[in-house]
C-alpha cells in the first residue's frame, strides 16, 4: 500500500469520478493518490484487503488503516480547502445515520448519476498520482 493517503474508487460511477476532478481541484496539496477498482492494482488492494472485488463503497486508505462508507469520505474531506474541509467534523455524528445515508447513496449511484463506459483518463501531469498496474 502507498504511503500517501489513497482514494479506491469505481472508475464506471460517474458520481465516483466527478468526486475524483472535485479533490484534484480542491486539495489544499497534491497528496491524495487515486486508484479505480477495475484497475489491476485496484484489485490487488481489494483482494489484499479481503473484499469484495467491487465494494459498494469507495476505500480511503490512510497511515495503514482502510476505511469505507461515510468514515472514507469524512476523512477524504480532511485533504481539502476550505469550507469542503469542515465536512471532516461529521464523522463526530452517530456513525449509523451517516452510514445509512451514505448507502443509500451508493445504492442508486448509477441510477442517479450515471455509469461510465470508460474509466477516468487523468491529464498528463496527474497521472502519476494514479495507480493502474
Amino acid at each position: 500500500m502507498p504511503a500517501a493517503p489513497l482514494f479506491v474508487f469505481d472508475g464506471d460511477c460517474v458520481l465516483c469520478s466527478r468526486t475524483v476532478r472535485f479533490v484534484l481541484r480542491t486539495e489544499t496539496a497534491p497528496v491524495v493518490r487515486f486508484c479505480a477498482v477495475q484497475s489491476e492494482a485496484g484489485q490487488r488492494i481489494v483482494g489484499a484487503l479481503g473484499l469484495a472485488a467491487m465494494p459498494e463503497t469507495f476505500l480511503f486508505v490512510e497511515n495503514g488503516k482502510t476505511y469505507g462508507r461515510s468514515e472514507a469520505a469524512f476523512r477524504l474531506a480532511a485533504y481539502l480547502r476550505a469550507p469542503w474541509r469542515w465536512l471532516r467534523f461529521l464523522r463526530f455524528l452517530p456513525r449509523g445515520p451517516t452510514d445509512r445515508a451514505y448507502d443509500c447513496v451508493a445504492r442508486n449511484r448509477y441510477r442517479w448519476f450515471g455509469q461510465h463506459t470508460t474509466c477516468l483518463i487523468p491529464v498528463p501531469e496527474q497521472r502519476a498520482r494514479f495507480l493502474a498496474e
